[in-house]
């Protein structure tokens, strides 16, 4: 059966095998008609105007301007029949870009490279969005026909093969989905129905309508979408891309409504399903339960974490660095989450965020690099791999969920940039203003590669064999033994924010980190220190420099290293 919600239409028709039929109006606003079989090609025209591809669209072969397929996904036979999910709390995450994790680009390819990520130690792997694009390149979140899955990744069943090896490999799936607007080019929700606010809801478009008139249904339409990622491709969790932009004044939030069918739906398949929102607003409440008056996410991106590590690995200290300039930046987010807890963000030129008090350790996912704040940078940039010794120690001995972003546990030298495929000649011609214009503010001398230029992409494509060099191998090892650590050691896995305890010293430049029997010890300085700890040193358990040891009683760390030892 053919169905279309287009409540303010006078007439929808179906056009298949070059034939159009008009669709009978049915309650609700919904259009209905006969013929929807596996494998048929089709698209609606809506009083006239058209033809345009199903906004429910399982499956978009010729892209986000051509017609749909019908898609059944009982069809698929999948072989993961003993696999119960995975708990977030002690996991590790890691993200990756379908396109540039390997040289192919497919969801094949990154299936191939999983016996790496089992050996590295990660427990989820977070994929970049994967909904049909303008083109066969991009980030991601200018997707359209969100039910429907890119092609050139390989469709959807490729990606239900790829989550059927993940799981295979005990590896968990989460998926990043985009809520709060849809691309530039191939979005014709508005043609059917009140799906947009009208207005401009983030940067990068206008505010879905959540909270209008008709939006009853537009809500469902999203919130159906998140139980098909999780029910009919068995994803494990979903990245609510930037939910700080979602414009609902409802007095039952969208967030609120979509975890609690999300609970339901868990209790029914009987495996954990995990809902982790981007937001920059330091909000616990975004991380509280529905019963004790939250959102009920079971987690949320914390910027600050990433920023104060950042900022001491690295120095930096233009637009939002410049509040983490200090250690007891770095002090407080160890032990209470969030920095902007109520202060003053320089940045926003105003005061930010409220206490996270009582929150577990486990519901803030913390990094030291990822998509954004790398392709972000106008010349993608990583970080280098001797900050990252460092970074990575602090990161995998935290309180936090670690997230890991693709090729950083080897130190890769391959950029990120940001990449786009537009076919609209106006949008392929003004996509590199509108990316400075996006950061006019953050301090950059914006000199980025052309984002519609394939080379920009094919740059960024992970170079696998840099594990090989020395440097490469070094690192790699250095990762795998903190996750290893960090999954043996009972102190590490404890998620009690109360339970940690940081001193510094600004003038020598190093930082100690208290876990239970542990201590991180930390110098980002130019000259070795000696660290006194107490009670004395037992053992050092990881050393990022050989010439890490103790020495009266005292820890002497090298320049610019770190060591993990237990008292």
């Amino acid at each position: 059966m053919f169905e279309v919600w287009a409540p303010e239409a006078e007439r929808v028709e179906v056009e298949s095998g070059g034939v159009r039929r008009d669709m009978t109006a049915g309650p609700g606003g919904w259009w209905r008609a006969a013929g929807a079989e596996h494998g048929v090609d089709y698209a609606f025209h809506v009083d006239g105007d058209g033809p345009f591809p199903d906004p429910r669209t399982r499956r978009q072969p010729y892209g986000v301007e051509g017609p749909s397929r019908v898609y059944d996904h009982d069809r698929y036979t999948w072989s993961d029949q003993d696999w119960h999910g995975r708990d977030l709390r002690g996991s590790v995450i890691y993200e990756l870009h379908v396109g540039t994790f390997t040289p192919e680009g497919t969801f094949a390819a990154v299936a191939e490279r999983l016996r790496h990520l089992v050996d590295l130690g990660a427990d989820f792997v977070e994929l970049m969005p994967v909904a049909p694009v303008p083109g066969r390149r991009n980030w991601g979140y200018d997707g359209v026909d969100l039910y429907a899955v890119h092609e050139v990744y390989g469709g959807p069943d490729g990606l239900k093969d790829l989550v059927d090896a993940c799981h295979r490999a005990g590896i968990g799936v989460i998926l990043d989905v985009v809520y709060n607007h849809l691309g530039p080019s191939g979005n014709y929700l508005s043609k059917f129905g009140p799906y947009m606010h009208g207005f401009k809801g983030s940067y990068w478009g206008d505010a879905i309508n959540l909270d209008g008139p008709g939006s009853d249904e537009v809500r469902r339409y999203f919130i159906e979408n998140a139980l098909q990622w999780l029910r009919d491709y068995h994803i494990d969790g979903l990245r609510l891309d930037a939910v700080h932009a979602l414009h609902d004044r409802r007095a039952t939030h969208f967030l609120e409504e979509l975890s609690a069918e999300v609970e339901a739906l868990s209790t029914n398949v009987g495996r954990p399903l995990t809902l982790i929102a981007e937001s920059d607003l330091n909000d616990p409440r975004m991380v509280t339960s529905r019963e004790a008056g939250g959102l009920g996410m079971h987690a949320a991106w914390n910027d600050d974490v990433h920023h104060a590590i950042h900022a001491a690995v690295t120095g930096e200290r233009h637009a939002y660095y410049a509040d983490f300039a200090d250690l007891s930046a770095l002090a407080k987010v160890l032990t209470s989450g969030y920095f902007h807890d109520g202060s003053y963000s320089s940045f926003r030129g105003r005061s930010h965020g409220k206490p996270a008090n009582g929150v577990p350790g486990y519901r803030f996912v913390c990094c030291v690099q990822n998509h954004d704040q790398i392709g972000n940078r106008p010349l993608g940039d990583r970080m280098e791999p001797e900050q990252l010794w460092i970074a990575a120690g602090l990161l995998l001995t935290s309180p936090f969920t670690p997230m890991l972003f693709m090729g950083e546990e080897w130190g890769a030298a391959t950029p990120f940039y940001f990449f786009t495929d537009h076919h609209d000649p106006a949008l392929a011609a003004g996509e590199a203003e509108r990316r400075r214009r996006e950061f006019e503010g953050f301090g950059y001398d914006w000199k980025a590669p052309d984002p519609q230029d394939e080379a920009t992409f094919l740059r960024s494509k992970l170079d696998w064999s840099e594990i090989s060099e020395d440097g490469g191998m070094s690192l790699l090892g250095w990762y795998r033994d903190l996750i290893a650590l960090r999954k043996t050691h009972p102190d590490l896995a404890d998620p009690r924010l109360d339970r940690v305890r940081v001193r510094y010293d600004e003038e020598r430049h190093f930082l100690v980190m208290e876990r239970g029997s542990l201590r991180v010890a930390a110098n980002f300085g130019s000259f070795p220190t000696p660290v006194r700890l107490s009670p004395g040193v037992k053992h050092v358990l990881l050393a990022s420099d050989d010439a890490v040891g103790v020495m009266d009683g005292d820890l002497y760390l090298p320049a610019q290293s770190l060591a993990v030892a237990q008292i």
